[in-house]
């Protein structure tokens, strides 16, 4: 395994204390209420510096959730299994520790952020190009071919609207311990519905 070398590992950590900085005063102010210019000033350095790490003040957001961007086509390409028992299994687990990506995690900063993720339009529609990307890697994977970039659409419109599910009951006040059997259960039938129509003549299809 290759370790990053030390411009890499400052790299990553001007990103991350950015971004911390800047969703800080988000959840303070208010997205649309802080400037990319204030957020430079609270991590002092100059606004061009900022839009070199980050082109879009959405990117400030999105950045912890970056590392999720593919995650759907590594899981795929990294397991042995077939692709809709790979993710099946890889969201089952994600359930079973409270992963934030499922929408199954009550930490009050979780909570936070995510509202403030879904509640701002722009930030909306910028984890919608995440998705995008994501959706376009998991089909290059699958096969890159029509069957595949169905196939890929189809998975991706299920991890969120699950996600999107549990977020919302929790953020309802509903208790982990409460949704968990509920999302268990939703995710099986989901990933059986996706088994049953997976193509047929696609390697590695179906759940078996």
């Amino acid at each position: 395994m290759t370790h990053p070398g030390l411009r890499e590992r400052k790299k990553q950590r001007m990103y991350a204390t950015v971004s911390d900085i800047a969703v800080r005063l988000f959840l303070e102010k208010g997205f649309d209420a802080v400037s990319v210019a204030e957020v430079a000033a609270a991590a002092e350095i100059s606004k061009p510096t900022l839009f070199r790490y980050f082109p879009a003040k959405e990117d400030l957001v999105l950045y912890r959730i970056a590392d999720h961007e593919g995650e759907a086509a590594r899981v795929v390409a990294e397991s042995g299994e077939p692709p809709v028992q790979a993710l099946r299994r890889h969201f089952l687990a994600g359930l079973e520790r409270s992963d934030p990506v499922t929408g199954l995690n009550d930490d009050p900063q979780v909570l936070a952020f995510h509202a403030l993720l879904y509640g701002t339009p722009s930030l909306v529609a910028r984890a919608h190009t995440h998705q995008e990307r994501s959706e376009a890697a998991l089909a290059e994977v699958l096969g890159g071919d029509l069957d595949a970039r169905l196939a890929a659409g189809q998975v991706m419109a299920v991890l969120r609207v699950l996600a999107l599910e549990n977020w919302r009951r929790i953020a309802a006040g509903e208790r982990v311990a409460d949704v968990r059997p509920d999302a268990v259960a939703a995710a099986e039938r989901a990933f059986g519905r996706l088994a049953a129509g997976w193509p047929a003549d696609r390697k590695g299809s179906g759940t078996e």
